[in-house]
């Protein structure tokens, strides 16, 4: 919901007295949800004066809204009068995302990173243990030579090697390839790179084809039972299906190839009569479970086999806008929730009547909106709502301390990352919460209006060397993961950017923006590396275009 659990009571009471017309108002999917919590009203009770009524009140909502986006007003939350820490984010002092870059970490903490098996890991799978790669930027001329001559040992380049020469380049040029006229909240590529899934408010699934470096449609499919909009999409590993969730009871099912369509309704059903949603979709790695998170705080597997729900159990305090599987063997499972905390679920030990999780990560400050996992069960990464991202080693839980401190430091955030600007103060916080067992924290994006997500980069071009992740103000930030640095911003979009997605294998970026503005306007923009064009002769080397070279 965007606010701490403690508030959770008051702000279901507000979400009561609203209208199911403000849905469309909203910025992303958990507004719809405050809205449709309050409108369960048969569509036989309404009347032609209640729909008029509530066409007014869209009216209303919309405009106030987007004053209060645009700053021509300010809104004032209820605990502002009252709560003892609200001098903290007195609304004066706010940071504007939209008119200036967000503030970067110009001295990120690195001890932790420094002292942790994934530094040489990274390095290795990036051909960087060689101590004069590290401090000088490898020259792809002098690699060439080297290898030539015999320099390094072999006449071929090595996988470490090829990994230095492509993990120097990164997208740098920009292209738009879709609009939409309405919102556009999810893309991604599916496992192998050849197709791109993208899914819009106008609930419709669009399937491009992205072999050979194309860029065609080649399905376009209605979704079925869609309250307000798609909110989340996953291809299935061997890259034959999708599915896709929304306000309803259901996933949905989709076969991408074949004469016949399959498109079914797989159902979960919520215990709760309230309006439902599953935020967040994954695929096992054989194919046979699908996991997602609700908005009742809840995580639920679906198996394909037996075509029944299998498991039911209540992971948080608050919605649940992540879940993951860890590994290939898809027993170990990650959930994240507007709670801060992020849990990590063992299915052989799992029980629903007293669900327990072998352990807990700590730290944020937020709500966590997204959480993507490395693949080798071990390392995962959290994007929060307090302007981080925090890498993790899940075999470093968190204590009961941390835990404590992260559910107080969630309560007191009293500013709505769906309408307001972010804090000063939030985008200034260093220090790091007691028991914050992160191996590291990145700064430098915003998470506004939406549930934002970040990912690792590509094991096959860049050995896992960057963390990706959209941004409010528009822009694609990639962060160096060892550092903490941001080594390349890619702006181009007029609008938030929610999701994001690095091709398996090729040097391309595919973002897509969802605008909170009138009138809305979407896009999807594929950020390609161009290799420059090398002109040799004896004794000189021309370039002829200059790409992002680190």
């Amino acid at each position: 919901m965007g606010l701490g659990s403690s508030r959770q009571r008051r702000v279901m009471s507000e979400a009561e007295r609203r209208s199911p017309a403000q849905a469309d108002s909203d910025t992303d999917s958990h507004s719809a949800g405050v809205a449709a919590r309050g409108a369960r009203v048969s569509a036989n009770a309404v009347t032609r004066r209640d729909a008029a009524n509530e066409s007014t009140d869209s009216d209303i909502i919309n405009l106030v809204s987007y004053l209060i986006y645009s700053n021509q007003v300010q809104s004032l939350s209820d605990d502002d009068q009252f709560s003892d820490d609200s001098e903290i984010y007195d609304d004066e002092d706010v940071y504007v995302t939209q008119a200036m870059p967000v503030p970067t970490d110009t001295n990120p903490d690195v001890q932790a990173m420094d002292n942790s098996e994934l530094k040489q890991e990274i390095l290795l799978r990036s051909g960087r243990c060689d101590e004069h790669v590290k401090k000088v930027k490898p020259l792809i001329p002098n690699l060439i030579q080297q290898r030539e001559i015999g320099i390094r040992g072999r006449q071929r380049f090595s996988c470490g090697d090829c990994c230095v020469i492509q993990s120097c380049f990164l997208p740098n040029r920009m292209r738009t390839v879709a609009y939409h006229r309405q919102k556009a909240f999810c893309g991604i590529y599916s496992a192998d790179g050849n197709l791109f899934l993208s899914a819009c408010q106008d609930h419709y699934m669009r399937v491009y084809d992205t072999s050979h470096g194309q860029f065609s449609k080649v399905k376009m499919v209605r979704a079925r039972d869609v309250g307000w909009s798609v909110v989340d999409t996953c291809f299935s590993p061997d890259g034959n299906y999708l599915i896709y969730s929304s306000w309803s009871n259901y996933i949905h099912l989709l076969n991408i190839f074949g004469e016949q369509q399959i498109h079914e309704a797989l159902p979960l059903h919520p215990e709760s009569d309230n309006s439902f949603c599953i935020f967040s979709l994954a695929f096992s790695n054989d194919n046979r479970d699908i996991m997602g998170g609700a908005n009742d705080g809840s995580l639920y597997v679906y198996d394909r086999e037996k075509n029944i729900r299998s498991l039911k159990i209540d992971a948080h305090e608050d919605d649940v806008n992540a879940v993951a599987f860890a590994d290939a063997s898809s027993q170990i499972l990650f959930s994240g929730g507007d709670d801060g905390l992020c849990k990590v679920w063992d299915r052989r030990t799992l029980s629903e009547t007293k669900p327990t999780p072998v352990g807990v990560l700590a730290g944020h400050m937020d709500g966590i909106t997204f959480i993507d996992t490395k693949g080798d069960g071990r390392y995962l990464l959290s994007n929060s709502k307090d302007q981080t991202i925090k890498l993790w080693d899940m075999r470093c839980f968190s204590s009961k301390t941390a835990q404590r401190a992260t559910k107080k430091e969630v309560c007191r955030q009293t500013w709505d990352y769906r309408w307001q600007r972010v804090p000063k103060k939030v985008v200034r916080q260093r220090e790091k919460l007691e028991g914050d067992s992160s191996l590291m924290t990145y700064r430098g994006h915003s998470v506004l209006h939406t549930l934002v997500r970040s990912r690792f980069s590509p094991a096959h071009t860049t050995g896992h060397r960057y963390i990706y992740t959209g941004c409010a103000t528009g822009a694609v930030v990639i962060y160096d993961i060892l550092t903490g640095r941001v080594v390349s911003r890619l702006d181009g979009h007029r609008a938030c950017v929610r999701d994001v997605s690095w091709h398996p294998y090729n040097h391309q970026l595919i973002s897509t923006s969802v605008s909170v503005q009138q009138p809305v306007c979407s896009d999807i923009t594929v950020f390609k590396h161009e290799i420059p064009l090398l002109l040799m002769c004896p004794s000189h080397l021309y370039v002829t275009k200059s790409p992002t070279l680190l």
